[in-house]
C-alpha cells in the first residue's frame, strides 16, 4: 500500500491531484541559482516563507487569483498576497515558468550556470559549488570564489536569496541561452575578475555511492552513499547501491545538507532497509493515511545515518523511520524540522499554489514538523569520521 505522494506535473493539478511532500523552497532555490544546495538554507527568489505554521484557505487563494486575472491584473502575485497573510510557512505560489523549473529540478534537470552560492565566513557571498561541466566550471569558477558583482549589482553583503534572483534573472529572462555578467574574486585580496556566463539546461547526480575505509578495495569495506536530494530516480540508485554492495559491508547513508524532495522517492529508500512495514502517517485536512516500505528490503546490513540541520522534509521523513523502526543508527546533529504536506492547485493564469494541508509524523508517531529528529549520537564536527566509527563497531567495517 502507498499514499498519493506523486504528482505528475501541471498538466495533472486540479482537483484530482496528486500529493507531494516537498521543502519547496529550497528546490526552488535550486532551480534558480542551478544546483541543488548543501546547505541548510532556505528561501528562493520567487517565495515567501513565513514564520508562522499555518495553513492558507485554498478557496480564498483561487478567488484573489481569478478576480486578479479578470481585471488584467497578475493572478500569481495576488494569489502571493493571500498566503502571505494567512502564514502558511511552508505555502508557495509559482507562475508558469517557475513551476515548470520546480517540476523540473525535482526531474534532476535545471537551467541555470551550475553553482551554488552561500555565505561565506566574513560575511561575503561565497560559491558553495561547481557542478562538473557546467557554465561556471568551464568559466574556470571554483568552489570559495567570492561573488562581488552579477549584472552590475554588487552583491558583498546583500543576502544570499537576493543573489540567488539576479543569477536567476526575472521572470523572462531566465530561459537557457541568456546570459549573466558576474565579478568573480578568488582570495580576500585577488583581482575581480568580469565573466559572462550563458545558463543551460543541466542535470544533477542526486545520490553518489563509493567506498570509504583505509583499504577500500577490502570486500568488508563500508560503502558510502550520499543523497543530496530526493530527486527522481534517487529511491531506485539508493535501492540499487545496498543491493550491489559486497555481503557483510556496512552503509553509510549521508543525508547532510539534504532538503527533501519527492517523498516516493524517500520511501524507496526506506524499502531498501526495511522488509515492508510503516514508513510514516500523514494526514490531509484531517484524513489520516500512511506510507509503507516494499518488502524484500536488506535488515541485516550494519547501518548508519548521518544527519545534521540541513536535513530536510522528506530526508527527515526517512531518518524518523529508520531510527523508529530500529534499522539504523543515527549520528550528526538535530534535523531541520520541516514536516508539512503540500498539495497544489492550478490557479486562474496558470499559475500554480502549493499549500498546507496537514503533517507526517514517524512510525512512532513523533511529530517532525517544528521539532526535528535528534541524533541516536550527537556530535558537533567530525560527523563522518564518527560515523565511520560506529559502523565499524557493528560490523560493517570502515
Amino acid at each position: 500500500m502507498s499514499g498519493p505522494v506523486h504528482r505528475s506535473g501541471p498538466r495533472g493539478l486540479g482537483r484530482g491531484a496528486a500529493l507531494t511532500l516537498v521543502f519547496a523552497s529550497v528546490l526552488a532555490t535550486a532551480a534558480a541559482t542551478g544546483s541543488l544546495p548543501q546547505g541548510g538554507g532556505a528561501g528562493g527568489a520567487s517565495l515567501k516563507t513565513r514564520a508562522v505554521a499555518s495553513t492558507a484557505d485554498r478557496d480564498a487563494v483561487a478567488h484573489a487569483a481569478a478576480e486578479a486575472v479578470a481585471d488584467g491584473k497578475s493572478g500569481t502575485e495576488a494569489a502571493e498576497e493571500v498566503v502571505s497573510r494567512s502564514g502558511d510557512r511552508w505555502g508557495a505560489v509559482y507562475d508558469e515558468r517557475e513551476y515548470e523549473e520546480f517540476e523540473q529540478a525535482l526531474d534532476g534537470s535545471y537551467t541555470g550556470v551550475g553553482l551554488a552560492a552561500k555565505r561565506s565566513d566574513d560575511g561575503l557571498v561565497a560559491v558553495a559549488r561547481v557542478q562538473p561541466g557546467g557554465p561556471a566550471d568551464r568559466a574556470g569558477i571554483r568552489r570559495g570564489d567570492l561573488l562581488r558583482t552579477v549584472d552590475g549589482h554588487r552583491v558583498d553583503r546583500r543576502p544570499v536569496a537576493e543573489v540567488v534572483a539576479l543569477l536567476r534573472g526575472d521572470r523572462t529572462d531566465a530561459a537557457a541561452g541568456t546570459t549573466v555578467a558576474l565579478g568573480v574574486q578568488r582570495g580576500a585580496t585577488g583581482a575581480t575578475r568580469k565573466l559572462t556566463l550563458t545558463r543551460a539546461r543541466l542535470t544533477t547526480e542526486a545520490v553518489t555511492v563509493q567506498r570509504i575505509g583505509p583499504d577500500r578495495s577490502d570486500s568488508s569495506a563500508a560503502v558510502l552513499i550520499k543523497v543530496d536530494s530526493f530527486t527522481k530516480g534517487a529511491g531506485a540508485r539508493i535501492r540499487d547501491a545496498v543491493r550491489t554492495a559486497p555481503a557483510g559491508a556496512g552503509v553509510l547513508l549521508d543525508l547532510r545538507g539534504n532538503p527533501g524532495g519527492l517523498v516516493t522517492e524517500a520511501v524507496i529508500a526506506a524499502s531498501a532497509f526495511l522488509d515492508g512495514g510503516l514508513v510514516a502517517t500523514y494526514d490531509v485536512h484531517g484524513e489520516q493515511r500512511a506510507l509503507y516500505a516494499e518488502p524484500g528490503g536488506d535488515t541485516e546490513r550494519p547501518l548508519v545515518v548521518l544527519v545534521d540541520g540541513g536535513t530536510m522534509s522528506a530526508a527527515e521523513l526517512l531518518t524518523g523511520a529508520l531510527q523508529d523502526r530500529g534499522r539504523a543508527v543515527t549520528v550528526g546533529s538535530r534535523t531541520f524540522g520541516k514536516g508539512s504536506v503540500q498539495m497544489p492547485s492550478k490557479l486562474a493564469g496558470g499559475s500554480v499554489a502549493e499549500l498546507t494541508v496537514g503533517h507526517y509524523r514517524t512510525p512512532a508517531g513523533r511529530s517532525v514538523d517544528g521539532h526535528g529528529i535528534t541524533p541516536d549520537l550527537t556530535v558537533s564536527s567530525g560527523t563522518l569520521q564518527r560515523g565511520e566509527t560506529v559502523l565499524s563497531g557493528l560490523g560493517g567495517g570502515s
